[in-house]
């Protein structure tokens, strides 16, 4: 049975908002970007985070790699509270958590070369030996894709695939456990996406990694996660695992992330899309966070935080009114 990599409970991480009414020096509210989330990582599994842009996906990444504080929650790697660690503490554990970013160009400093950046890489965590480092520099490029040509090229001579595998080799190269991917194929062309999807599905099982792997895009979700979170204005609202979540969705607004999905066999498109826009949860929000733009509301949910439990063995869901 596998074990938990990683968990994460109860995470919140809450944002100053001004209010524009009363100005600059107005009044202050805050915003939370992340709103109690919990979840679990186990070891070689990809775990899908998907929900709409602004929904805290993002966030609750860099929390788990630390490059960003959580205001409250834990998160535990291999039994030890990460969150809980200052900077010092937290150094040694920096080679086995790294991200992808969606835009991997700006990770990249624009006046090195592609063989300078990753030699960097292990240079600062401690790889001595020049012949070594070029070495593990070169059998990474190979790992991703890439050749030996592209060892001597600046970042922006490579194409937006070529880029998005360095990105993948910088984190890579350390030997790292756990990897967020943060939308890393969503500016790709279709046919780039495959080809990066599939690289990182060999990759797991040859090198052993566990992923989250965080999307707006269903079908990319689909594709490489072995359990997907669903989540919304900061809060998971189901969970479970991917053949289960698109047999047998339960939570409104994760059918209508499917419904959105256009078919190419109905004329016209065939989707619906989500009326309104996500609200901003402020101190003052309550209630059910998906409540202002579903057509089942009633007047418990806007008073009440639904529970997220578990309605069958495996589903998570957030709402008053499933499974009961």
């Amino acid at each position: 049975m596998s074990r938990h990599l990683l968990e994460i409970k109860d995470l919140k991480k809450i944002y100053p908002l001004r209010n524009g009414k009363n100005g600059f020096f107005g009044p202050k509210k805050h915003m939370s970007a992340v709103d109690g989330v919990s979840l679990y990582i186990n070891e070689g599994e990809t775990y899908g985070l998907v929900g709409e842009s602004g929904c805290g996906k993002s966030t609750t990444g860099r929390i788990i790699v630390g490059l960003t504080k959580a205001d409250s929650g834990t998160v535990i790697y291999e039994g030890k509270d990460i969150g809980a660690m200052s900077e010092k503490e937290f150094r040694p554990l920096r080679n086995e958590l790294q991200m992808v970013f969606q835009n991997s160009l700006s990770a990249l400093n624009p006046r090195r070369r592609v063989g300078d950046i990753l030699d960097e890489i292990l240079a600062v965590h401690q790889m001595t030996d020049s012949a070594a480092r070029r070495e593990r520099v070169l059998d990474t490029l190979r790992k991703v894709g890439l050749s030996e040509e592209h060892y001597f090229r600046f970042p922006h001579e490579l194409s937006g695939g070529q880029v998005q595998r360095l990105g993948i080799a910088s984190a890579l190269i350390i030997g790292p456990k756990l990897i967020v991917c943060d939308e890393p194929v969503s500016a790709l062309d279709v046919s780039i996406q495959a080809q990066i999807l599939n690289m990182l599905v060999e990759l797991q099982r040859e090198l052993d990694l566990s992923l989250l792997f965080i999307s707006h895009d269903i079908g990319v979700i689909r594709f490489i996660s072995d359990r997907i979170g669903v989540m919304y204005l900061g809060s998971l609202v189901e969970e479970t695992d991917t053949e289960t979540l698109f047999d047998k969705p339960l939570h409104p607004y994760t059918k209508t992330l499917f419904a959105a999905v256009p078919d190419p066999y109905i004329k016209g498109g065939g989707f619906r899309a989500l009326e309104g826009e996500q609200p901003v949860r402020t101190e003052d929000f309550s209630g059910c966070a998906f409540r202002s733009r579903c057509p089942y509301a009633t007047e418990k949910c806007e008073k009440e935080k639904p529970e997220f439990r578990e309605v069958e063995p495996g589903h998570r869901v957030a709402c008053h009114y499933i499974g009961k």
